[in-house]
């Protein structure tokens, strides 16, 4: 390596001079600090709050790590660091105590708990916004708070939480927030600038390791772009045009695709391996169709051209599963002896604690023979100490491929050489769409390990119908808008009553990033008004006629013209109606023909300035519509709220106009959850009363478990019998009447309350074995620890607002569920 210049010497001095700590924390890195992460560790230094927006795998969290340094610096200084899901939490968690040690650092996940008054303090975002609420004595002390994957904030269900957090931290405490790259930073810095003062926006839009994207046809592994031309030219390898159009020439014009197709040795990833024997050369005669390969053909031809270890991702669990038992029958292994020794010892010490009987229900011995030949699967439905397993594995680069659902993705850390798509499509639930150039940007973002590759491997198989134009674009474009989900809850509104007041309240949810987009939006409509006032002027310049009111005979002639389109189409309509209609059409007529602007000898040039006239208008009056109804949105769904809560009394509005909460209201703060107005009022009713520990388990869960849209519920005969169906039957009504109640205030109202995992929450609850649980259940055992982890959420909630002796059943249900597989797993 070349010795520094001069000028190098005299900028890092310079530097050090200027921004000392960050010079110190660079120094402590196994990397040199790229020049964006240099730039969010000044903006901290200098005391500002900082967000970074940067592709996956670029190192953004290095920004945040120099925050928690900052703080460590200074004694009784504390920094929180927030997650949007509990894995990457405990991930976390374990990478700051290998660096603080483990009396420093704590971790907070709603149900686990573990040194929560240390300095350094690990949780989901769920549980700082209960902090603040609550004005929790932890947060004393506190002067960074991290929020790593801030771009969660447009997540449909949990996204607002992200907003309440930001909006209520104290304006001492500055804001690390480190998001995905998006398309609109700068809107999202403006925000944060706007509610937390001083706020720097760092966008990076380059990856520490560059991406190679491939076109896999059937055996040959074809350069997306031309390289001839230059990837920031996006312009498509001609090759695939041509295979897509069946005019495939056997590849003799591109010379990289022969380069694929004829080098065998091991030079690097960029070589694939020649044709097997089976495939014949692609010729024009053939014509478009061109079969796939099977997966262990792609495994192979990744391994001998050193591209593993590989993601593949398929937009199925069940797809996963048949991926891995594919390679399975095709004996596909791709691990050492030695290799396979070290898997089976990792994966028993992380399982020991699984009984024998809940292993064999769980497929144990199949699945870690899966693991030790280097393949598996990581999806929802697999049980989350399993998932934790292979991540494990994965990142000790034992495993070698991982067949995975999109959720990876926006998971924890688990980059790989190479990610495969066999498909640029997946299932909604309603219907198969395209991916959208942000998810597929996320899904590849997981290629190329910094410090590890040079570059990384994007590969997507051919299929039918590819279009290579459609991928070319997807990994052109490498940014998506960052949309506000945030809406008010009426857990929020008298958490902001009570600590604020209604008007300091209805003012916070003013400065909501989703009110901030709204008013935004309001400005670039506003404009377009006044542009479009502007040329309506002008068309009815035009239109004046010197015999009469032409806008009024224009108005006219359009009435008519409608009339007698509609007249046309509805024939089949009842003859009083077409003679009703007939009638208004003469009349219109001569109401025309008797008009002084009908005898103008300009008057068809005038009609088509009438025309553009009145095509212009509606689409005005449309915009105009459009600003009155994002003007103020939030603080309106707001009042709306306040009404409801006030209807039900747990509000109450005083002489001087004041609103104030209730003893209900009270209770209900401590209520979190899609359904907190349906448990508050339950509990106030005392709905639940005289219910045993696995019957208010079994209700609890139909509170917060969503069926599939297929799914049909367990009916009467299904259900726990006893005291649970008259309990669960007045809930249901009691539902019907708050969702007839939101829907006259103009709220959406709510989902009606599932059944159908309530035998299943109520067998598990009585101590019933686990694979009787799960066929009452039909579901994956990742599911069913989900569904029971959110039971055990609102039992825990019940527990500290409810009566005494519901809170007591509470906490004995709480107990009963968390048991076997739901206890051993922390995610």
């Amino acid at each position: 390596m070349s010795s520094p210049s001069p000028a190098e010497r005299f900028a890092r001095a310079s530097a050090r001079s200027t921004h000392p700590h960050t010079a110190d924390f660079a120094e402590m890195q196994r990397f040199e600090l790229d020049d964006f992460q240099i730039a969010g560790c000044h903006a901290l230094e200098d005391g500002r709050s900082v967000l970074v927006a940067a592709p996956t795998g670029a190192g953004k969290t290095i920004v945040g790590e120099f925050a928690i340094h900052l703080a460590m610096l200074e004694p009784g200084d504390k920094a929180f660091y927030t997650t949007p899901i509990k894995a990457l939490s405990n991930q976390k968690f374990h990478e700051l105590q290998e660096i603080y040690g483990d009396d420093e650092v704590g971790l907070l996940t709603g149900d686990t708990n573990i040194n929560a008054s240390a300095r350094i303090v690990v949780m989901t975002t769920e549980v700082l916004r209960n902090m603040l609420y609550a004005d929790s004595p932890a947060l004393r002390g506190l002067r960074f708070v991290v929020m790593d994957e801030v771009h969660y904030l447009a997540d449909r269900f949990r996204g607002a939480v992200w907003e309440e957090v930001i909006i209520h931290l104290p304006p001492s405490v500055k804001l690390v927030s480190l998001s995905a790259t998006v398309s609109n930073a700068e809107e999202f810095g403006d925000w944060l600038d706007t509610v937390r003062g001083d706020t720097e926006v760092i966008v990076s839009e380059t990856r520490p390791v560059p991406l190679e994207q491939h076109v896999l046809v059937r055996g040959d592994l074809l350069p997306l772009f031309d390289d001839r031309a230059g990837v920031a030219t996006a312009q498509v390898n001609q090759e695939l045009l041509r295979i897509r159009g069946g005019n495939a020439g056997g590849y003799e014009n591109n010379r990289r695709a022969q380069e694929y197709r004829s080098q065998r040795h091991a030079g690097g990833p960029r070589h694939a391996h020649q044709r097997r024997g089976g495939h014949k050369p692609l010729r024009a005669q053939q014509g478009p169709r061109i079969e796939r390969i099977d997966r262990p053909e792609v495994v192979e031809l990744l391994q001998r051209n050193h591209l593993l270890p590989a993601i593949f991702f398929i937009f199925s669990r069940a797809g996963c599963d048949a991926a891995v038992q594919q390679l399975r029958r095709a004996n596909v292994r791709l691990t050492s002896a030695e290799e396979r020794v070290e898997i089976r010892q990792i994966v028993d010490e992380l399982t020991f604690t699984l009984k024998d009987e809940d292993l064999a229900v769980l497929h144990f011995w199949e699945w870690r023979e899966n693991l030790e030949r280097g393949i598996a699967a990581h999806h929802a439905g697999l049980l989350p100490a399993f998932k934790e397993v292979v991540e494990e594995l994965f990142r000790r680069k034992l495993v070698k491929v991982v067949f995975a659902t999109e959720t990876l993705a926006l998971g924890i850390n688990m980059p790989a050489r190479t990610v495969v798509l066999e498909k640029l499509e997946k299932f909604n639930g309603e219907a198969r769409v395209a991916i959208t150039s942000g998810e597929y940007t996320q899904l590849t973002g997981r290629a190329g390990r910094r410090g590890i590759d040079v570059e990384g491997h994007a590969v997507v198989q051919f299929t039918e119908g590819l279009d290579p134009q459609s991928v070319a674009a997807l990994a052109s474009r490498r940014t998506y808008p960052l949309n506000s989900s945030f809406r008010p809850t009426y857990n929020m509104a008298v958490n902001l009553i009570d600590q604020f007041g209604r008007a300091r309240a209805r003012e916070i949810l003013e400065s909501s990033f989703a009110q901030f987009q709204a008013d935004r939006s309001v400005v670039g409509l506003a404009r377009q008004v006044k542009e479009a006032e502007e040329s309506l002027a002008g068309y009815e310049k035009a239109m004046t006629c010197d015999r009469g009111d032409f806008r009024e005979y224009s108005t006219i002639r359009r009435e008519l013209s409608d009339l007698e389109k509609i007249n046309r189409r509805d024939a089949t309509a009842p003859r009083r109606l077409r003679d009703e209609r007939q009638q208004q059409i003469q009349s219109l007529r001569k109401r025309m023909q008797r008009h002084p602007c009908q005898s103008c000898p300009d008057r068809e040039a005038h009609a088509r300035w009438a025309e553009r006239y009145w095509k212009l208008k509606r689409s005005t009056d449309k915009t105009r519509q459009q600003i009155d109804q994002r003007t103020g949105t939030v603080a309106r769904v707001f009042d709306r709220v306040v009404e409801v809560l006030a209807a039900l009394e747990y509000v109450a509005i005083e002489d001087d106009g004041a609103t104030v909460l209730t003893r209900a209201g009270r209770t209900m703060r401590r209520i979190y959850g899609e359904r907190d107005l349906l448990v508050a009022e339950s509990l106030r009713q005392g709905l639940w009363e005289g219910l045993d520990a696995p019957s208010l388990a079994a209700l609890a869960c139909c509170l917060v478990y969503e069926p599939r849209r297929d799914e049909a519920g367990p009916g009467e005969r299904g259900l726990p019998r006893g005291a649970f169906r008259g309990a669960l039957d007045a809930t249901q009504t009691l539902w019907q009447e708050l969702d007839d109640l939101e829907r006259d205030h103009r709220l959406p109202g709510s989902e009606s309350p599932a059944s159908g995992l309530a035998p299943a929450m109520h067998a598990w609850a009585k101590g019933l074995p686990l694979d009787s649980v799960l066929t009452l259940a039909d579901m994956a055992a990742g599911d069913f620890v989900r569904w029971a982890k959110q039971t055990i959420d609102l039992l825990d909630q019940i527990s500290l607002v409810a009566e005494p002796k519901l809170a007591g059943t509470a906490r004995t249900a709480l107990g009963a569920v968390r048991r076997g597989i739901v206890a051993y797993t922390s995610a």
